[in-house]
């Protein structure tokens, strides 16, 4: 497959994600929402990791990916619980669309700390990501 098959697979999932979770925080906890989410991403991940047969780690193992791989594991846990607490507290077509700003963050980030080139393109359509949030999501 290729990556935009996947990243359309994802951006899909992520609608979902939003549907269900909005009907899964009505009277639960939004922490406790997050934990049991987790939970099951756990065991799902685990799931596929042992059907795939890929327990395996590398021969040599360094430092750096792991303290970015935690950190980035830190980074979608607190999306998450903000996320879902934010789902509690609003409409799910107005937390999604602010949601989706993480593109634009992202762009950003991305060519600030890994030096990617911002093209005109990357530019023009992070702007209208940003134009599409306001409109959706502010009166």
């Amino acid at each position: 497959m290729s990556w935009q098959l996947f990243a359309l697979s994802s951006a899909f999932f992520a609608g979902l994600t939003a549907i269900f979770g909005k009907l899964g925080v009505e009277g639960l906890n939004s922490n406790l929402a997050t934990l049991i989410r987790t939970l099951v991403i756990l065991a799902m991940t685990a799931a596929i990791v042992t059907w795939r047969n890929e327990w395996r780690l590398p021969g040599t193992l360094e430092l750096r990916p792991i303290v970015f791989l935690v950190l980035s594991a830190l980074a979608t846990g607190f999306s998450w619980l903000f996320y879902y607490r934010a789902l509690q507290l609003a409409p799910a077509s107005l937390v999604a669309p602010i949601d989706k700003l993480s593109v634009v963050f992202a762009i950003v980030l991305a060519v600030i700390f890994l030096g990617e080139a911002l093209t005109l393109k990357l530019a023009i359509g992070g702007l209208f990501i940003l134009v599409g949030v306001l409109v959706l999501a502010w009166p």
